[in-house]
């Protein structure tokens, strides 16, 4: 099997419109959360979500580009965009077939599912936007960002749910693996926070009902009553090493390993006793070919929903038995909400920050962890502290477990 390498890294999301800028925010404790500005919440249940504030796509592309395109996929090739240029890639100086995409979008685009049902049922059907299906299909995110910078190998959109960017990045890692690629653009895009994405969650009681941006998002806190919708893209940059390499460029992390279960159990709900998602993260780890001993930092799928938290709290004792609670975990969307397809993508971009700098973001708003949840969820500061290896989770809707386990370069 070939090794897989990380090159370049972008994110646009609630708290910062570049990587620093988010990674810098989850330093700091910077939360995204406040009131629903998309649209007119006073009737909802939910009134807060994780907006990204000041994005304007034609920033990122052509202005004629960003018009064709939906929020999600504008979010997708501008996070594209970030991570191509930090890993230096000259498509002029590559084979173009050999260079893929792996991108996914658990929902797609309901903003043109709305605007254009609006219209069908006030003016007809034949004042239907012509484009509307290209504009809606989660594929299109992949698709654009081919488009966009001439990506003619494989191009995948994978939808799990809340798993969909974990799982992009993985099969993006096998392509390259089994020589089906030597470079994938892979991550996860999403924006879903519309009147219809808002409603549907909240009548499902997955969505928080608080109005205090402090105490909405608290992954592992006793007082959690669902998450908070966030939105946004993480995108990466996989190489094989050898490629990598020969263009002299700035290796930021390997990939390897990669797990991926299905619960078998229920459409919302994960398996109460763990143990799906506990073989996906043993599944990455004895990928790797390391002891779980090694394992230090798990970035939990952490959603602040009672049974996500508790059930993957399960599933990291059954996968690493009593050394689960010599390991720091910790939710990124205690500060980011949960970003659906996205929300995968993103944490691996903050595990990656974490390999590089040595340092583990507090989960933010925990204050009282609740009864069973007694794991390190690293409540209060950050701490500084050198890993070799970090784990990122995420469990999706459908019962879908992915696992990415990453490790610091040495060379």
């Amino acid at each position: 099997m070939r090794r897989v390498v990380v090159t370049g890294m972008g994110a646009i999301t609630p708290i910062g419109l570049d990587v620093e800028s988010f990674w810098n925010g989850l330093k700091e404790k910077k939360i995204g959360f406040g009131e629903i500005t998309h649209f007119d919440a006073s009737e909802y249940k939910a009134k807060l979500a994780a907006e990204v504030k000041g994005f304007v796509g034609k920033d990122y592309m052509d202005f004629k580009a960003a018009k064709r395109m939906e929020l999600f996929c504008q979010y997708a090739v501008a996070a594209a965009k970030e991570a191509l240029e930090q890993s230096g890639l000259d498509m002029e100086q590559e084979d173009p077939y050999r260079v893929g995409c792996s991108i996914g979008s658990g929902i797609g685009s309901l903003q043109a599912v709305e605007r254009e049902h609006t219209k069908l049922l006030e003016k007809g059907p034949n004042r239907v936007n012509p484009l509307l299906v290209p504009m809606m299909i989660s594929n299109m995110a992949a698709g654009n960002v081919s488009i966009q910078f001439g990506l003619k190998g494989k191009s995948l959109n994978v939808v799990t749910a809340c798993a969909t960017g974990t799982h992009s990045i993985g099969e993006a890692y096998r392509s390259i693996q089994t020589n089906d690629a030597d470079v994938m653009v892979a991550g996860g895009t999403e924006a879903a926070v519309t009147p219809i994405g808002i409603a549907g969650f909240a009548a499902l009681t997955a969505l928080s009902s608080s109005t205090d941006p402090e105490r909405c998002s608290i992954p592992f806190d006793r007082d959690r009553d669902g998450f908070v919708m966030g939105e946004g893209a993480g995108i990466v940059v996989l190489e094989e090493l050898e490629h990598a390499k020969r263009r002299g460029a700035k290796i930021l992390a390997e990939v390897v390993g990669y797990g991926a279960t299905s619960d078998a159990y229920h459409i919302t709900s994960p398996a109460e006793d763990g143990m799906g998602a506990a073989k996906a993260m043993e599944y990455a780890v004895a990928e790797a070919g390391v002891d779980k001993s090694e394992i230090l930092y798990i970035n939990a799928h952490g959603t602040s929903t009672h049974h996500n938290d508790l059930f993957e709290t399960r599933a990291i004792k059954q996968a690493f038995g009593d050394h689960a609670y010599k390991m720091k975990i910790n939710s990124t969307k205690s500060m980011i909400g949960h970003l659906l397809g996205a929300a995968g993508a993103v944490e691996v971009i903050a595990c990656i920050k974490s390999l590089q700098e040595g340092y583990l973001h507090a989960t933010a708003g925990l204050e009282h962890p609740d009864e069973e949840l007694d794991l390190d969820y690293i409540q209060g500061e950050g701490v500084e502290m050198p890993i070799q290896y970090a784990l990122s989770n995420s469990l999706g809707f459908g019962g879908h477990n992915a696992s990415i386990l990453l490790k610091k370069y040495e060379g």
